[in-house]
């Protein structure tokens, strides 16, 4: 790896991941490419990953935070924190294949100045015949899907453009992340990335995703409470869209928006985190507006362009089926 000035910075927030940093890390040390360093964001981790990291890998910078800020300001951090001409954000339950890295910065370096992240080809942990994620897409039913999840990855390998990068294991120019202000810290964790993504999108930058560019990944390595899960996705949902789509666009897809959200209250069978999370964009909605000002002058797509970029089919159950079920399962008890 090179000293100083490295061409890469792949930066890994970590949150209690003693158990996933060791194959992660030795797998970033095999890599056919060598310009890059690796810094590890530590969110206030109550295991011995710091001390297995400053151990076993003495060469990797950490950055310790006194808490678990959540994935979105950790990432910012190691952002902030590098001077390279790209960053590589990756999840610590990955397994880099040793060229995984090269595709990356070789599909980057050849590709035209818009296009300002690649997404790489995510492959599930315990079968790497399955695609795990081969980039994500956002539909206007609120809810975004990894492309190609569970299907054979022979089917995805061509290299594509595609609508949004995963942030779990995908290359950026750091110059396109401190335009964007990098991620929206208030998102804590959860669609942090498509916001992300979102936003990069509307500037009329383009993403692609590198098909050679494989890497193993277990999913949901740093598990939170599913109490959490359900409050921070539901909250996040509406405020991707509304702090970032144009109003005569929301207007036109009200209908599919909500849609979305009583499809999600019948998943999360009306839990009670799920009504705190309306409740917290409805008590965010002073900061909705303030983002939406700044998007406005960043956003670069038409209307027609930006309907379309998020026009894609829904591939979930229908509502009508669950409700459906939901009857049949009030009607059992």
């Amino acid at each position: 790896m090179a000293a100083s000035s490295p061409t890469v910075s792949i930066v890994i927030p970590n949150w209690n991941g003693q158990h996933l940093l060791p194959r992660c890390l030795t797998a970033l040390n095999g890599q056919t490419y060598r310009d890059f360093e690796i810094i590890v964001v530590d969110n206030g981790s109550v295991d011995q990953s710091c001390v297995l990291v400053a151990r076993d890998f003495p060469e990797i910078r950490i950055l310790r935070l006194p808490e678990n800020t959540g994935f979105a300001c950790a990432c910012n951090k190691g952002i902030r924190a590098s001077d390279a001409t790209y960053i590589v954000l990756l999840n610590n339950d990955t397994q880099a294949c040793p060229q995984w890295l090269e595709c990356l910065v070789k599909t980057i370096v050849a590709s035209p100045v818009d296009v300002a992240c690649i997404s790489s080809k995510m492959l599930k942990m315990d079968d790497p015949s399955l695609i795990d994620d081969a980039g994500d897409y956002l539909t206007w039913r609120g809810a975004a899907f990894k492309r190609g999840h569970n299907q054979a990855a022979v089917n995805f390998s061509h290299s594509e453009e595609i609508m949004l990068p995963c942030a779990g294991a995908a290359l950026y120019r750091r110059s396109v992340l401190m335009e964007m202000e990098g991620f929206d810290d208030r998102f804590y964790s959860y669609l942090e990335d498509v916001d992300l993504g979102l936003r990069i999108r509307l500037s009329g930058h383009r993403c692609w995703y590198a098909a050679d560019a494989e890497i193993l990944h277990v999913g949901h390595g740093s598990v939170i409470a599913t109490d959490l899960y359900v409050f921070l996705t539901t909250r996040n949902r509406m405020f991707l869209f509304a702090k970032n789509i144009p109003m005569l666009l929301l207007l036109m897809r009200l209908p599919s928006l909500i849609y979305g959200w009583l499809f999600f209250l019948l998943v999360h069978r009306g839990r009670w985190m799920y009504w705190r999370g309306t409740a917290a964009f409805l008590k965010g909605i002073p900061y909705v507006l303030r983002k939406r000002r700044a998007q406005r002058l960043n956003t670069k797509l038409t209307r027609p362009e930006i309907n379309r970029l998020l026009s894609h089919p829904w591939p979930e159950v229908t509502l009508g089926r669950l409700i459906k079920d939901e009857c049949k399962r009030l009607c059992s008890r």
